[in-house]
């Protein structure tokens, strides 16, 4: 298993991450499609990193990390998704892990609107819940963040 930084291009497998997640009831992939061909979302932002973790050569799943738009100096969880096929396998936790290192040199504090499936898997990780500002969870880290990103 590897992870990589997406940057110019949506993974080659894209695509067929969407149709499975969309068949899973979640529409989120659809969204960060749209919004990346039209470039609102690129995860460019100070602190921001859109990961593709795959095993082998397939895809496995994807997770973002943007600015929170409602928490002053927080960063948010996004378009979190890892193939069915993958679960349960710890490419989710690395996703997570990559992520919540690059969040905690900028910041202290992660937030994260998880889907009800997944409660789970992010309090397993130390998210708690928390429904102010928009969010259903957050995740503080006591380190003071460095300046060096």
């Amino acid at each position: 298993m590897h992870i990589e930084p997406v940057v110019d291009e949506l993974p080659a497998e894209f695509d067929a991450l969407r149709v499975e997640a969309r068949a899973d009831g979640y529409r989120f992939l659809d969204r960060l499609a749209d919004d990346w061909r039209s470039g609102a979302m690129r995860f460019r932002q100070t602190g921001e990193a859109f990961l593709a973790a795959y095993a082998g050569d397939k895809l496995a799943g994807v997770g973002g990390l943007t600015v929170d738009p409602v928490v002053h100096g927080a960063l948010r969880m996004r378009r979190f998704y890892v193939r069915r096929s993958f679960r349960r396998s710890g490419i989710g936790r690395s996703i997570v892990a990559t992520l919540l290192d690059k969040a905690f040199k900028a910041t202290t504090l992660v937030t994260l609107n998880a889907a009800r499936d997944s409660v789970q898997f992010w309090e397993s990780l130390g998210f708690v819940p928390d429904s102010e500002a928009g969010h259903t969870h957050l995740l503080r880290h006591d380190r003071k963040p460095s300046r060096d990103h």
